[in-house]
């Protein structure tokens, strides 16, 4: 039970990929302008890592060392078409919302890094588990940026109105740069955190 938890820490805090691996960086700027967007990704990214995780380490010992990057891509290819279809077919808004980004989970340095690096290692129970955990991670890291920036930058959360309307919302926050400060602040925030843990 202690190595479930561990993968879970692992992508939810030690490893987390954006505030500390600083990995997918494409859709994390791109579709965070709201909570919603932001964990919509992160969770369809969830369920890539935990599905392609599952197959390449039931697959690890099969797979021909040579081709294995290819066979990687094309496992998680299969599971990003699932999502798509998903998606399109039973929460249209978000995946209209998401758009191009959704396909392009197949490239995502997180998921075929999992892949490369614990999943073609490990047992298919502890690589569920680092999918989840990562994944989570993930759609931790999106939907705190998301969020950020919709309630500063448009004064809402999760589509309804929180700041009173006397607030003047920062406009820049839901454009591009502001996906780029928010993220600056939070980073810094979070290894922040993360250092006073270390020195306690």
């Amino acid at each position: 039970m202690s190595g479930v938890m561990n993968r879970l820490k692992n992508g939810l805090v030690t490893e987390n990929p954006v505030f500390v691996q600083v990995l997918g960086m494409c859709p994390t700027l791109a579709v965070t302008t709201s909570a919603v967007n932001g964990i919509g990704m992160g969770l369809a990214t969830t369920a890539v890592l935990i599905g392609s995780n599952i197959v390449i380490s039931m697959l690890k010992n099969i797979i021909p060392s040579k081709v294995r990057i290819p066979a990687y891509i094309v496992v998680i290819a299969t599971f990003v078409t699932l999502i798509d279809m998903l998606l399109q077919a039973y929460i249209p808004s978000l995946y209209d919302a998401l758009g191009l980004f959704i396909p392009l989970i197949v490239v995502n340095c997180v998921v075929l890094g999992r892949a490369e690096a614990y999943a073609s290692k490990n047992s298919i129970f502890n690589s569920l588990f680092d999918g989840l955990g990562m994944g989570l991670g993930f759609a931790f890291s999106l939907g705190c940026i998301g969020l950020v920036r919709e309630v500063f930058g448009a004064g809402k959360a999760f589509g309804f109105q929180v700041m009173p309307n006397f607030f003047e919302p920062i406009t820049i926050l839901v454009l591009a740069p502001g996906a780029f400060i928010v993220l600056g602040l939070l980073f810094a925030l979070f290894n922040y955190i993360n250092s006073k843990k270390a020195k306690a």
